[in-house]
Order: structure tokens, then sequence, then C-alpha cells
């Protein structure tokens, strides 16, 4: 089955997992959520140094497919754990370094997933926003936990709460990612980067990471508190006008 999700080998030491559903701006579905998660997990099992995450055709993504996740939402019979999710899950309990290749559109979990990666690259087209509230949603991801840690609450509550987006720029500023690159290497960048990664030491490399990653129990705690109120969120009036409003306008993503 076709999941637009596209992973190669570009060396034995690293992974590139590239989004490529252009029609839809990138936009992510069940599916992909599932294939991305997969991948992370066969990457830590085949033992691979690194992963790079990018998009194609100037974007990263657009975040979700509303249709596709507002489907799934109401679906009838036994519920099962969102594959939106079960990506994030793998993403956060990944131990293997991950490196973000980010250009054009960053939203919502495009833009949150890049909070769990080791090393950022951005293009000065990139634009990342999370737009959450605005769908009657909180953020999710861990991003309420670690995005006031990288940025302050000041900062965090604007990007958060008034939906502020912010470009390539502005994220490396704000400590969000690592250089701008002009897009032609962006891929480029993020794969040396990655090989750089993953000739080191594996265990310092884990160890390190885990050191600077903190308090792993309270990110999951935090995510498990993200978890419960988007849920209760997706099911609220608010957020069914907020998701038809969109979908009116035809944009199926957010």
């Amino acid at each position: 089955m076709e999941t637009e999700i596209d992973v190669t080998a570009p060396s034995e030491r690293v992974r590139l997992v590239r989004i490529r559903r252009p029609a839809k701006k990138n936009a992510l579905t069940g599916a992909m959520y599932r294939a991305m998660a997969d991948a992370l997990t066969e990457a830590a099992r085949d033992g691979v140094g690194a992963v790079v995450l990018a998009g194609s055709d100037g974007v990263f993504t657009a975040g979700n497919d509303l249709a596709d996740f507002l489907a799934a939402a109401q679906a009838e019979g036994p519920r099962e754990a969102p594959p939106a999710r079960l990506f994030i899950e793998a993403l956060a309990g990944c131990e293997i370094p991950l490196v973000a290749a980010v250009d054009g559109l960053a939203i919502g979990v495009g833009a949150t997933l890049t909070l769990h990666c080791d090393l950022v690259y951005v293009t000065a087209r990139a634009t990342f926003r999370m737009p959450f509230v605005d769908l009657g949603l909180v953020p999710e991801a861990g991003s309420s936990y670690l995005l006031p840690r990288r940025v302050g609450p000041a900062k965090a509550t604007e990007i958060l709460m008034l939906g502020l987006p912010y470009d390539g720029a502005e994220a490396v500023r704000l400590g969000l990612a690592n250089e701008v690159v002009d897009p032609d290497a962006l891929v480029g960048r993020a794969l040396e980067a990655a090989e750089a990664l993953a000739a080191k030491p594996p265990g310092a490399i884990r160890a390190t990471r885990r050191l600077l990653r903190g308090d792993r129990a309270a990110l999951r705690e935090a995510m498990r508190r993200e978890f419960e109120a988007f849920d209760e969120g997706l099911r609220s009036p608010e957020a069914r006008a907020a998701f038809e409003r969109f979908l009116a306008k035809g944009t199926a993503r957010a």
C-alpha cells in the first residue's frame, strides 16, 4: 500500500526518511504516521547510527491531514491508539540520533517533532507554526514541556497560544535550529551531520544524548497529559466547529 513515506539508506550507517505527498503539501495520514514509526523502529533494530527526517518539493509537512484525522476519530468500534500517537511515542523513545532537514511549511507536528531532533537544519523559507489552539486542541508531542525549556515561557506562550509563526532564521536565533542552509544543499547538509554522528562511538553518543535530554520521565508524563487533553478536546464542540471551518475552506491540514 502506498504510504508516501520514502525510506532509503544513503549509507550503511544512516537512514533517510522522506515525506512525499506534494499534492497535499505533505500532510500526514494515519498510514504515513505508521510508516514513519516503523522506520524509526526498524532503524533501531538494524543498528543504524542516525536518522534524517526530511520533506520534499519545498515542503517539510503541513501537519495532519484533517479529513483523514477526523474520519479516524469518528470511526466506530474499538478505539486503538491513533497512528499519530504511535509515531510521537516512537519519536520520543528513539535512542538513535535524529536530524531534521526543514524546508518550507512545518506546521503542527511538523514543528513539534523537531523538538525531539538532535540537530535541525532549515532554509530561509522554512515556516514553523503550531496552530493547535486554533483547532480547539492542545499542543502535542511533548511541546508543552519541551518548548518553554528551550525558548522560555513567554516565547512559548506566543508560539503555542497565539499560534505565531517563525521562520528558519528565527528558529536558529531561538535555539530551535542549528543552521540556515540553501534549499539545494539542505538534505546534503543534514546527511553530512548524520554521518558525523553515526561515525562516533555509539555508546558515548547515546549516553550523551540521554544526559542532554534530561528528565525523560517528566517528558513522558507531560505527553500523557497532552494525549488526554488532546483526546478530550477532539470531542469538544469548539474543535468540531474549527475542523469544519478548515475543511469548508478546502484546508484539509493544519
